[in-house]
């Protein structure tokens, strides 16, 4: 089955700044794939290519087998954004943000309303059809923007950074309705930089930085095989503590007042280190996403 993405050498210049730096991958139908990210890495300005919304500058880019220079109006009628701003219309109640952009799709006045009242029971949102956009809280905004991003029925869904500001519970039901819609076949492209929403939700992921791919795979495995099972983390250490780490060949970050050992013998290193330090200093934890993603990109802050 041919992929529902593709990209080869996929380039992205303004001026003389390179966004996206000869970037390859492939995204399969029905998987949720990720795109991870510092600010400024080049993942936004790549989903913004796949939806035909900015020109690629060079490289080769298809969505469902057909290139993005030649055939934009025909992808975008198969895709749903959920974008990371807030666009919904303001002058419109909840249920008229859905049929009049259906009206963009060619969809009759009777199936939209149809639709829209499918997509908002979905959502979780009929109750408040005839509300205000301004009544809303955040969570409910960004499950009616999904609502949207969906009255066309896509192929392919595109969530750009679709639970930031959200409270647990909003995020969680958000995360629901998207594992919802994997099992119903969705292919789903993810932008987030809440590395358990990313673990959670997607088959794949890439880690972008400064335009670049550095790592592709399940996060899992990649967490495995770049990290480790096991992180342990020491507060507060003595400043002989990473020679001592490097002297046993252990693979090791340190900042101002942490350190950070990657292993697959977290109690073994642990024992070790109790045995010359506070042990209440000391913690051993399982490794995830977020140690990778600051491994490849360092933890300095960026503008």
């Amino acid at each position: 089955m041919p992929s529902v993405i593709e990209a080869r050498g996929l380039t992205k210049t303004f001026g003389r700044l390179g966004a996206v730096n000869g970037v390859s991958f492939a995204v399969d139908a029905g998987e949720c794939y990720g795109f991870l990210g510092p600010n400024g890495a080049g993942k936004t300005t790549t989903v913004k290519m796949i939806h035909c919304s900015a020109p690629i500058t060079s490289g080769d880019l298809s969505v469902f087998g057909m290139g993005v220079r030649d055939a934009p109006r025909a992808i975008k009628r198969r895709i749903g954004v959920c974008q990371q701003e807030d666009n919904l219309d303001p002058d419109f109640s909840v249920r008229k943000n859905l049929t009049v952009f259906a009206r963009y799709f060619g969809i009759p006045a009777v199936q939209a309303a149809d639709r829209a009242r499918e997509l908002l029971e979905f959502m979780g949102l009929w109750e408040r059809r005839d509300a205000r956009i301004r009544e809303l809280s955040g969570g409910l905004k960004k499950r009616l923007a999904i609502a949207r991003a969906l009255v066309n029925d896509p192929d392919l869904l595109i969530l750009d950074e679709p639970t930031t500001g959200l409270d647990p519970q909003s995020r969680h039901q958000v995360w629901d309705r998207v594992r919802t819609l994997r099992r119903q076949g969705k292919t789903i492209l993810l932008t987030t930089h809440y590395m358990d929403e990313a673990q959670s939700l997607c088959d794949r992921l890439v880690i972008m930085d400064h335009g670049r791919i550095l790592v592709e795979g399940a996060p899992s495995d990649l967490v495995r095989s770049r990290v480790g099972r096991e992180v342990v983390e020491v507060y507060g250490f003595p400043p002989d503590l990473p020679e001592y780490a490097r002297a046993q060949g252990w693979t090791f970050e340190a900042d101002t007042h942490r350190l950070w050992i990657h292993t697959d013998s977290g109690e073994a290193v642990f024992a070790a280190i109790a045995r010359l330090y506070p042990a209440e200093r000391c913690t051993v934890r399982m490794a995830g996403l977020e140690d990778l993603f600051l491994k490849l990109t360092g933890r300095e802050l960026r503008e």
